[in-house]
Formats: structure tokens, sequence, C-alpha cells
């Protein structure tokens, strides 16, 4: 993938404005990507200020952008999932120490725009999808071993996909006869079995996005990082997240409302002061594109901000 694929970060200033309190702290951007949003951070800081960013994406990491931005001694880039955040920050002695977490969810721009990475419809390349090339097993390699139940199940809880007992019925079906090898393939099936159609929809949106999500584990890594998110910030600190998607956006929301209001005890039950206590405070409320953005970025349309500070 070429480190110049053209990337805009959605919500820029929204995110901004809702991470960084001390200008001097120490942030963590754990969707690089192609470093909008690390190189917006870097600029606000102080000489003092530290960002370290992660991603999964090896052409990420290897990026021009990348390269740029380590000529910065206040910037570093790791190599893995953010689910690991709590040992990258536990290496670095940074536990409790950290004064914002930035997540920017689901795919980039240039993985969708690179016909080889295999995640979009609308490009035919090789049916990969992984996030981490360099580990796991490919979209192909998955849905040629996969039973129709658990496909079904996926096409359901992560594409919600109304046609998705039709769908994964005849995938599995295909791939007795071969794999199913590239997008192309993959796209023009489902497109020949969807006869009814979501407006401005491709047929096979749903079914991409869920065969995505569970070859990435995305919604597993972000329960992880969610979870430890409390022990990773200082008090203060802000969680700032983004999502695409309504699976994304519940799992924030969700954590976030629940976590503002502290867990649920049993009456009578002798428990510390403390335990009842909430660990984070919502601030204000979810954020979406301006209609001038959305304009400029149609990527930005279905993205919601939502940020949290830690009590």
């Amino acid at each position: 993938m070429s480190g110049n694929a053209l990337h805009k970060s959605v919500l820029l200033g929204e995110a901004l404005s809702g991470l960084i309190r001390q200008t001097d702290g120490v942030y963590i951007d754990g969707t690089f990507g192609r470093g909008g949003h690390s190189g917006a951070i870097l600029q606000a800081l102080s000489v003092q200020g530290t960002l370290l960013a992660i991603d999964k994406d090896m052409d990420a990491v290897n990026s021009s952008q990348a390269k740029a931005l380590l000529n910065d001694g206040r910037f570093d880039l790791a190599h893995g999932s953010f689910a690991d955040m709590d040992q990258m920050v536990s290496e670095r002695d940074w536990t409790g120490e950290v004064d914002g977490i930035l997540l920017d969810l689901g795919v980039s721009s240039p993985q969708l725009d690179v016909a080889e990475r295999g995640f979009s419809f609308m490009r035919d390349g090789p049916l990969d999808m992984r996030m981490d090339s360099t580990q796991g097993e490919s979209a192909s390699q998955w849905l040629s071993r996969v039973e129709e139940r658990e496909l079904l199940k996926v096409l359901r809880d992560y594409g919600e996909e109304k046609f998705a007992r039709k769908i994964a019925a005849v995938i599995v079906e295909q791939c007795k006869e071969g794999p199913i090898e590239t997008t192309g393939q993959l796209a023009k099936l489902i497109e020949n079995l969807v006869t009814r159609r979501e407006p401005g929809k491709h047929p096979a949106t749903r079914t991409f996005q869920a065969i995505r999500i569970k070859v990435n584990k995305e919604l597993d890594d972000l329960e992880q990082v969610l979870a430890t998110s409390a022990s990773i910030l200082k008090k203060g600190g802000r969680l700032v997240v983004i999502s695409f998607h309504s699976l994304e956006d519940r799992i924030v929301k969700r954590f976030m409302r629940e976590q503002s209001r502290g867990p649920v005890v049993p009456r009578h039950l002798p428990l510390p002061p403390d335990a009842a206590k909430p660990l984070f405070k919502c601030i204000g409320k979810a954020i979406k594109a301006s209609a001038e953005e959305v304009a400029g970025n149609v990527r930005s349309r279905s993205a919601v901000l939502r940020v949290a500070e830690k009590l």
C-alpha cells in the first residue's frame, strides 16, 4: 500500500478538543492509520508532551507519514493491536499515568482503497481483509472452513444482515466446490442472491462488514481496550472514541454509561467506601460530523464521537 494514499481524519478538531487537557501530557493514539490524528496531537502538545501510536497494519507502520513523524522525539509507534495497550503501557511504566486515549475505529481509507487488501467489494482483489496481514487467517481461508451455523451467526450479529440464512447457505455450498478467492467473486455471489436492496447500499455491504469484523476480532479488541482503559488513564484522563457503525457505538455507549453510573451492588452488602463509585463521567453528548465535513468526506457521515473522563 502506498503511504501516500489519501486519507482524511474524521472529526479531527472535535477529537483533539475532547482529548487534550494537558499539553505536556502522555497520550495514546490507538489507531495510527495514516497519522492524521497523531500529527494533529503532536502539533497541539508542548515540547514536554509524549505520544504513542499503535496500529495492527504494517503498511501503516511503514508508511511515509509514520517515518516522518518518527523524526519527532516525542513520538513512538508500535505494531500491534490496541487490545494489548495495557501491556505496552506497562512496558513504558505509564500505568495510571496516561492523559488521554484516542480510538478511531473501523477500517481506514487506504485499506479500503487498495484492492490487494481485500476489504472492498468495489475493487476486485484477493479476499484477505486482515488488518494485520502478518498473522491469522484471511477471509478466504476462514470462509473455506467455517460451518454454516457459525457463518449465519456472524452475518446476523456483525452485519445485521436480513438475508443471512440464504447468504450463509450459498457461501458454504460454494466453498465445497472451491475457495472464494477474490472480493469480486464474493460480491457477485451476494449480488445474485439479494434482490431487495437497501437504498444507496451495495447488497454485499453488510456481509463484507461482518466477515471483516470476525477476521480481525474488532469487537473483541474493542471490549478489551475499554476494559483496561481505566487502569491506563490517570485521574482526569480522557477516553475519546470515534465509531463508524452501530455495533461499535453500542459497545462504547454502553461502556461509558455503565462506568459513569458505577457498579450495581446488592443493598446491605459490606463493601469498601470506594467500591460502588463510578470510574468515569461522560463528557457532553455524542458528536457527529457536520454537514460541511460530510460534504468534503462522505466516509464521515456515519461517525459518532464519544468522550469520557476518568474520575
